[in-house]
């Protein structure tokens, strides 16, 4: 009678358990585990791509949010070898490579700070692996990397990733990491507002600049806009003989040098050059848009922009001071073109 009394209950109890479990297994219409059908429509999308071993989720402490299709950066496919080096052509300089695994070796190119190779360190090898970068202008890049006996291309040449967002999925852009040496500033809003300011060659000042020699050297505009000043200059070559540029330095200098003092100077290192040449033909202008960490001046100091000619003598210098700069023109980020 104990035997049948305790058969009788487990039965039971399988007969309360079963309806919980039918349940469980119907997700699309439950309501009472605080699911969304829209949650629910993406994990059904999820296992039909990845197929029955998907793991969604369910396996993250507390409340958790899937990483989505709409927020990945499609990967770039990429194929190397050992006997052969793929090289990769990006419009910045890169900063930063990652590999995925031993199975690649990857370098800068001798005398390129713009170009990757890479290749395999083994004859063979079977694992796909990956390999990210980033660049000097904030672009990120990813590529999915497998061994081929023969990679069909060898020489690539990325392309820049500037543009308005809207044409393509937003993320695919990856313009959005920020470095440090330029604070709180987006790359890719640095790089927009040079463009502009290039494009509209303003001439918004015109008592600063020097001209001797048939060559002319320009102080157009100054610009600010979130910790970053951008100057706008000009060099002009009415001469026959071309003009080789050697540098361009931007010092914080004393206006007054008593006999024997030695000059305190402070040199300021542009963050970004739009359109920066080294050479400007007879008969010729090029112009440049230079970036610059915000600064002041003190009231016994100016700030000297020279340009210097490699081996020749026509160097050029003007000066700026500091009531220049704190005019300096607020950039209307809407109205950049």
């Amino acid at each position: 009678m104990r035997i049948k009394t305790i058969i009788l209950s487990a039965i039971a109890v399988l007969g309360m358990a079963s309806p919980v479990f039918a349940k469980s297994k119907t997700t699309v219409n439950n309501t009472d585990n605080n699911v969304s059908p829209d949650t629910e429509q993406v994990a059904e999308h999820d296992m039909n791509v990845y197929g029955a071993n998907y793991t969604n989720g369910d396996k993250f402490d507390g409340l958790t949010r899937k990483v989505g299709f709409d927020r990945m950066i499609p990967p770039h496919a990429l194929e190397v070898c050992y006997d052969k080096t793929t090289h990769i052509i990006f419009p910045a300089e890169i900063i930063y490579v990652d590999l995925g695994n031993e199975n690649l070796v990857a370098g800068l190119a001798d005398g390129a700070k713009n170009v990757l190779r890479v290749k395999s360190a083994f004859k063979r090898f079977k694992t796909e692996t990956n390999l990210s970068v980033i660049t000097d202008d904030g672009s990120y890049y990813v590529f999915n990397v497998k061994f081929a006996k023969e990679p069909l291309l060898l020489s690539i040449e990325m392309t820049d990733f500037l543009h308005d967002g809207e044409a393509v999925n937003r993320p695919n852009n990856a313009q959005e990491i920020y470095l440090e040496k330029l604070g709180s500033e987006s790359p890719m809003l640095v790089k927009l507002i040079m463009k502009s300011i290039y494009k509209q060659n303003k001439r918004e000042i015109k008592h600063i600049g020097s001209k001797r020699f048939g060559v002319q050297f320009l102080l157009k505009s100054i610009y600010t806009n979130n910790g970053l000043l951008y100057f706008h200059t000009e060099m002009k070559n009415t001469s026959n003989i071309p003009f080789d540029v050697d540098f361009v330095s931007f010092k914080i200098v004393d206006k007054k040098v008593i006999k024997r003092t030695a000059m305190q100077e402070q040199v300021l290192e542009p963050l970004r050059a739009q359109n920066y040449v080294t050479v400007v033909h007879g008969k010729s202008s090029e112009r440049t848009v230079f970036a610059l960490e915000k600064f002041t001046i003190p009231d016994d100091k100016q700030l000297v922009i020279e340009i210097a000619e490699k081996e020749g003598g026509r160097h050029q210098s003007f000066v700026v001071e500091n009531e220049d700069i704190v005019r300096a023109n607020v950039i209307d980020e809407l109205s950049i073109q």
